[in-house]
């Protein structure tokens, strides 16, 4: 039991890991998806959160009884065979394009936040993410059970420092114009993040190969997502004028906890840093069952790709790329809904 129960909990970080990436670790993506709805982006959050934790869970299931090694296998069991392959290509395309966000959020961090140039920040990336998936899936699993308990606590200290702040229960109350987006936007969201999460997930979960295991790992996941989320959103709406930093969530530390922001940078980095590695495992996985060539050589064209994405504008591509994928995804979230788990394993 004890084993299924820290199974249980190095899969939650994994799956958190995974989620919480550039746009989510800066703050950015929540600004998006929820703070600029006021009161409205709360009960979106509370109701990603319950999405994050059943259907996560389910994803993860349905992983192990199908006994799916890649999120290719995942995919066609969801879709069928034809549908299947052609949310293969477009998740291929979907994943390049967030792994581009990811690099460009990690050259925001070293061009806002440390002054140093956006490029050496994306080489040093890459280089670092080489590293460190020369060790597989371990080492996934051991960077984000190392990162993700830090970001937690980070982002309740921020919350703490917050609601004392003047004015944060007019903030909280706040609620802007009637706005559909806002309605629609917990669904977009974990559509989004959902859909792209099965590259790390899947071959994850059916490396642990328990279904209670990553029920539960699933379930914690979500709720963890859910708590960091709230504490995030409830620091970024005492922010003046959000919308125009890259890195909101950095921007709030320095002004509240000055002594503690540079550690927080680096906890960013780390996030970003491992949705990176997870990203681009997914991707070699998938590419190495269509091309027959050595998985160094299949990681070095995804970067390479990536890294001539990576330097359109980092909000910008956040803006424009994650809204529409999640639109995109929303199919994904419903056939996940609708698929029952199967009763025993395929």
């Amino acid at each position: 039991m004890k084993n299924k129960w820290s199974g249980a909990f190095q899969l939650a970080a994994v799956y958190v890991g995974t989620v919480v990436g550039a746009g989510f670790a800066t703050g950015k993506e929540i600004v998006e998806f929820f703070s600029q709805f006021g009161l409205l982006g709360f009960f979106g959050i509370l109701a990603s959160g319950l999405i994050f934790s059943s259907l996560g869970s389910k994803l993860m299931r349905i992983s192990v009884k199908i006994k799916a090694k890649s999120y290719q296998e995942f995919t066609i069991f969801l879709f069928g065979r034809v549908a299947g392959s052609l949310v293969n290509i477009l998740m291929l395309i979907m994943l390049i394009g967030v792994c581009a966000v990811m690099l460009s959020g990690a050259g925001a961090v070293f061009e806002e936040q440390l002054g140093l140039s956006k490029a050496f920040g994306v080489i040093f990336t890459i280089v670092l993410s080489l590293i460190v998936m020369l060790v597989g899936m371990k080492g996934l699993f051991a960077v984000n059970t190392f990162v993700v308990p830090i970001m937690i606590t980070f982002s309740f200290i921020l919350f703490t420092l917050s609601i004392q702040l003047p004015g944060f229960l007019d903030r909280m109350d706040d609620l802007p114009i009637f706005s559909w987006n806002g309605i629609t936007s917990p669904f977009s969201y974990t559509a989004l993040n959902l859909s792209l999460a099965i590259a790390v997930l899947v071959p994850a979960a059916s490396e642990i190969g328990d279904d209670q295991t990553v029920k539960w790992g699933g379930i914690i996941g979500g709720i963890a997502l859910m708590f960091i989320l709230l504490s995030s959103h409830f620091t970024l709406i005492m922010l003046d004028n959000v919308d125009n930093y890259a890195i909101p969530m950095a921007s709030i530390m320095r002004e509240l906890a000055p002594n503690l922001s540079w550690i927080y940078i680096i906890v960013i980095y780390g996030e970003i840093f491992t949705s990176v590695i997870g990203n681009v495992y997914g991707l070699e996985r998938q590419i190495s069952q269509y091309i027959r060539i050595p998985s160094i050589l299949i990681i070095a064209i995804i970067f390479a790709v990536s890294y001539s994405i990576s330097f359109i504008h980092y909000g910008t591509l956040l803006s424009i790329l994650y809204p529409l994928f999640g639109y995109i995804s929303l199919v994904f979230l419903l056939l996940l809904w609708l698929k029952p788990i199967p009763q025993k394993n395929v």
